[in-house]
C-alpha cells in the first residue's frame, strides 16, 4: 500500500498564495556579501524607506538626520520656513564635508563647520566664506542635492534614487494604504519610548524573528506565551494573512482565558499596554485593522518591505525597523508610541507597557547571534517553513522579484 500524504486543516496560508511555493529557502541570502550588495544596489537604493515620523520635526527649523550606511549617505530631514517637508543628502557643496553632525535640532539655517558655507532650510546655498577667490562659481547650482520624501498617515519615507521609479502611494499600494486609513496614528505619537542596537546577524535573520508568532509559545514562554496562546490555540496561530505586494499583513488574536496579574491588571484598567487582549468594538477600528473582527483580537502586524515592521493595537503601535550595515551586522531600531499621559496613573501604565515589552524583545534578541552563526557554518544549505511562516517566504519571494528584474 502506498502511503497518501495528507496536508493538515490548518495549513490554509499558503493555498491563499501558492505563487509563493512551499519549498525550502536557500542561506545564501543570509550570509552571502555578494548577495548583500545587490540588495543594497537594487533594493535600498530604489525604493522607499521609512525613517521617522512628522512629530519629530512639527515646528519651520526643526531637523534630524538619518545616517544611512547601506545607501553610502546621510540624509538631512527638516521643515522649512513655508512649513514643507525636505529631505537632502547631508553633503556639503564645498568638498563633501557632512553637513549637520547633530542628529536632531533647531536651526535658522545649516553652516558647515569645516569651511563655514551656509545653507538655507530650502536647501539653497546662502553663503560662501571668501567668496572671490573662486574660479567663476554659480551659486544656485551649489545647493544641496535634494533626496525624494513623501509621508503616509505621519510616517516620513525617503527615496534615495535620483528618479524614484514610483511615488510612495504607489509603492505601498491602494489596498493596503485604504485598508488602515482613519487609524489615529496623530492622536497616539506624542509619547514615544524608543531603543536600538547593533547586532551581528544579517538583517533578515532579525526582521524574520518579528515575521512570525511560531516561537511565542516556546522562546516567549515565561513572559508572554499565555497572552497569545490558549487551550484553542496552543500555537498562537495568526488569525489572518493577507499580502498586498511587496507588503503583508498578519492579523493575532489574544488568549481569551488568561488571568493578567495584579499589576498587569491595574496598568490596563488605565492604558492600554503593548501587549493585551483588546476587546474593542469593530466598528471603531478601519477596516484594515483586526480584519477578521475577532472579538479577542490582540493586535495586527503591517510587514512595509524591505525592512520596516508596524505593529497596530487598540491606542497604541510600534515600530521594528531593521538597517544592514553588512551581510552579517544589522542595526535594530524600535519605537513605542501612545497618547501622552494624562495623570499619573496612565504614566503608569505606559511605563509598565514598556518594561514588559523591554522585556520580551531581550528574549526575542537572544537568538539572532546564534542564528547567525550557524546559518554562516555552512553545516545546511537551506531552511524550511511552515506555513504561518507566510510573510518570511513572501519577503524572500519579493527579493527575489527585485534582484532580478
Amino acid at each position: 500500500m502506498v502511503a497518501v500524504a495528507q496536508t493538515s486543516p490548518r495549513q490554509k496560508w499558503h493555498d491563499r498564495y501558492p505563487e509563493l511555493g512551499t519549498g525550502p529557502i536557500s542561506i545564501e541570502p543570509y550570509v552571502s556579501r555578494a548577495y548583500f550588495e545587490k540588495e543594497r544596489e537594487r533594493i535600498f537604493s530604489k525604493v522607499w524607506l521609512n525613517i521617522g515620523r512628522v512629530e519629530q520635526i512639527p515646528r519651520p527649523g526643526d531637523y534630524f538626520v538619518k545616517d544611512l550606511a547601506v545607501c553610502h549617505t546621510s540624509v538631512l530631514v527638516v521643515r522649512g520656513k513655508d512649513g514643507t517637508l525636505r529631505a537632502f543628502h547631508n553633503m556639503c557643496s564645498h568638498r563633501g564635508n557632512q553637513l549637520v553632525w547633530d542628529q536632531k535640532g533647531t536651526c535658522q539655517a545649516f553652516t558647515c563647520k569645516f569651511h563655514g558655507w551656509v545653507y538655507g532650510l530650502d536647501g539653497a546655498l546662502r553663503h560662501i566664506t571668501d567668496e572671490d577667490n573662486f574660479f567663476a562659481l554659480k551659486k544656485e547650482t551649489l545647493g544641496m542635492t535634494p533626496v525624494s520624501v513623501a509621508t503616509w498617515e505621519g510616517f516620513i519615507f525617503i527615496n534615495v534614487d535620483p528618479n524614484p521609479r514610483q511615488t510612495l502611494a504607489e509603492y505601498l499600494g491602494a489596498e493596503l494604504r485604504e485598508s488602515i486609513a482613519g487609524y489615529p496614528f496623530a492622536g497616539v505619537s506624542d509619547n514615544c519610548f524608543s531603543w536600538h542596537t547593533d547586532v551581528n546577524a544579517n538583517w533578515k535573520v532579525a526582521k524574520d524573528a518579528f515575521q512570525e508568532v511560531y516561537h511565542i509559545s516556546t522562546l516567549h514562554r515565561r513572559i508572554i506565551g499565555n497572552v497569545f496562546a490558549s487551550k484553542d490555540n496552543p500555537y498562537a496561530n495568526a488569525l489572518d494573512f493577507t499580502l498586498f505586494p511587496p507588503h503583508g499583513r498578519i492579523s493575532l488574536s489574544a488568549n481569551p482565558d488568561r488571568q493578567p496579574t495584579p499589576v498587569e491588571s491595574l496598568a490596563q484598567r488605565f492604558g492600554s499596554v503593548v501587549l493585551q487582549q483588546n476587546n474593542t468594538e469593530a466598528e471603531k477600528l478601519p477596516k484594515g485593522v483586526n480584519p477578521t473582527r475577532y472579538a479577542n483580537w490582540s493586535f495586527d502586524g503591517l510587514a512595509l518591505f524591505p525592512n520596516c515592521l508596524i505593529y497596530v493595537s487598540n491606542g497604541t503601535y510600534l515600530t521594528h525597523i531593521f538597517w544592514p550595515f553588512a551581510e552579517n551586522r544589522t542595526r535594530w531600531e524600535i519605537r513605542t508610541y501612545s497618547p501622552k499621559a494624562r495623570t499619573l496613573a496612565e504614566r503608569f501604565s505606559q511605563e509598565y507597557g514598556k518594561v514588559s515589552f523591554r522585556d520580551t524583545l531581550l528574549e526575542d534578541g537572544s537568538t539572532l547571534e546564534r542564528t547567525q552563526t550557524m546559518l554562516a557554518s555552512g553545516a545546511k544549505k537551506e531552511i524550511v517553513l511552515q506555513d504561518e511562516e507566510l510573510l518570511i517566504r513572501q519577503h524572500h519571494y519579493v527579493t527575489e522579484t527585485y534582484l532580478n528584474s
